[in-house]
């Protein structure tokens, strides 16, 4: 799955955030990748920093991130095996919905799209 934005959805952010001249410049970005979050994303840390090879094959920031994120949660199991580690456990459950919750909120407020579900 490739996040992105439609040309409606950045019209209207450029809208909402007219006064905000960082914001209009990433919303140009997406537009200029047809609102591809990664690759916009690697084009704007490319120029703040410089880099772009991660010296983990052509993945971008954000999935190497997102993986570390899974990794970090899941340990070996992966996430299959937790889920089914919780569903032996019902009492568990609350705790690994919590979490779930929780990593959702987070990346959404630094602007990383995870899906709940």
């Amino acid at each position: 799955m490739n996040p992105q934005l439609t040309s409606v959805e950045i019209q209207e952010l450029q809208q909402l955030l007219q006064n905000d001249t960082p914001a209009q410049y990433a919303l140009t970005t997406l537009q200029q990748h047809n609102g591809n979050l990664e690759a916009s994303f690697d084009t704007l840390w490319q120029e703040k920093v410089g880099k772009t090879d991660y010296g983990k094959g052509k993945k971008s920031l954000l999935q190497l991130t997102l993986n570390e994120i899974r990794t970090e949660i899941c340990g070996d199991d992966g996430l299959r095996g937790k889920i089914k580690e919780y569903t032996n456990n019902p009492g568990s459950a609350s705790l690994f919905n919590s979490i779930i919750g929780s990593l959702v909120a987070v990346a959404a407020v630094h602007g990383i799209p995870i899906d709940g579900a």
